[in-house]
């Protein structure tokens, strides 16, 4: 273990003005994306869709690294560049995600934990010689009546702390997801509390698993109320809400924290993100980790024909530049409008 070198990565990761890619999708996730611009997901227009993202002309300006798929890590350009290798040039660091989605809890309804972590240490191996600098896993915890319950919140935050102590282990850096979703129609409030709770068992189970904190990022939701709420919140009062949440439980040593945008339109992500930010400042680098929120605009653009590629990639770094701004509280609405160059060709 390179301790330093980790070290270096997780605060590269969250450099100033800069944020994530998350480009994990499964491949069954990745054909929803893709059925709702009406193009058939199959290996090569996955491929060409991908590689869209990583060659975009200036994605290093407003981007720090790219979660990859297990697929995607081992796809190439169609000069026969490895993604990863295709991330390093452009001054991106290439990561990867290795959980197995969710299995739900025996005994447990409604309730999930994460799978993955059998041959997790083969598999990080495997990863790391082809490139893969950092690594993430997800938790999903749902709020309904009477959940989460402790034991659900006890396997899930257990489970991430192994996950991140092998990922160590192997000399990545590792991202921590506990996801508490929006579904449902919880108040802020509820949130509020939820994802202390969450998050409180989280760095338990680290601390117990001796994870190297500042070798490591935490990828959480905002506190959100639930999309069904009767109750809508203002971003100032979501800003307000998350870092507080935050500051009762993460750590100091932790260098940063990369927001998930879990289901928020592109324009509320930014805009959130923009309003944390102008909060105080606080111990961690306030960044995102954005998928949906930043590929929408691209699929849109794109919408599977190879000539739209120029304005695909203009919709990326728009969009990256946006959130670029909200890192830098700097982020306006009307800049939505703005209209941006395509980037250059190489």
């Amino acid at each position: 273990m390179d301790l330093g070198s980790m070290i270096g990565t997780a605060q590269a990761l969250v450099a100033p003005g800069k944020g994530i890619l998350a480009a994990d999708e499964s491949t069954p996730t990745m054909a929803k994306r893709l059925a709702a611009i009406g193009v058939e997901s199959t290996e090569p227009r996955r491929r060409a869709y991908r590689e869209l993202l990583f060659t975009a002309p200036r994605i290093g300006e407003f981007i720090s690294g790219v979660i990859l798929f297990d697929e995607t890590i081992r796809q190439r350009t169609t000069d026969g560049v490895p993604f990863p290798e295709v991330l390093r040039r452009q001054g991106v660091i290439p990561g990867i995600k290795v959980d197995a989605g969710t299995t739900p809890l025996a005994a447990f309804p409604g309730e999930v934990v994460t799978a993955g972590l059998d041959g997790l240490r083969d598999r990080l191996r495997e990863y790391a010689s082809m490139g893969a600098r950092f690594a993430k896993w997800r938790a999903v915890i749902h709020i309904a009546e009477g959940r989460p319950t402790a034991t659900c919140v006890e396997a899930n935050a257990h489970a991430l702390a192994r996950y991140a102590a092998l990922v160590q282990e192997a000399g990545l850096v590792p991202i921590v997801e506990p996801e508490v979703l929006m579904d449902g129609a919880h108040s802020l409030e509820r949130c509020a509390v939820v994802t202390v709770e969450v998050l409180r068992a989280v760095y338990e189970q680290l601390a117990h698993h001796r994870v190297v904190l500042e070798a490591s990022l935490l990828k959480p939701n905002m506190v959100l109320p639930g999309e069904d709420s009767p109750v809508r919140a203002g971003d100032d009062e979501i800003a307000e809400a998350t870092v507080m949440a935050l500051r009762e439980v993460v750590p100091a040593a932790v260098p940063g924290v990369v927001f998930l945008s879990g289901g928020q339109s592109e324009e509320e992500a930014t805009a959130r993100l923009d309003a944390i930010n102008r909060m105080p400042a606080q111990p961690w680098e306030l960044s995102f980790s954005f998928g949906r929120a930043l590929q929408a605009p691209v699929l849109r653009a794109w919408s599977g024909d190879d000539a739209n590629t120029v304005a695909a990639q203009a919709a990326l770094l728009h969009r990256a530049a946006l959130n670029g701004a909200a890192r830098r509280a700097s982020y306006r609405p009307e800049l939505e409008k703005v209209a941006v160059e395509p980037p250059a060709t190489s």
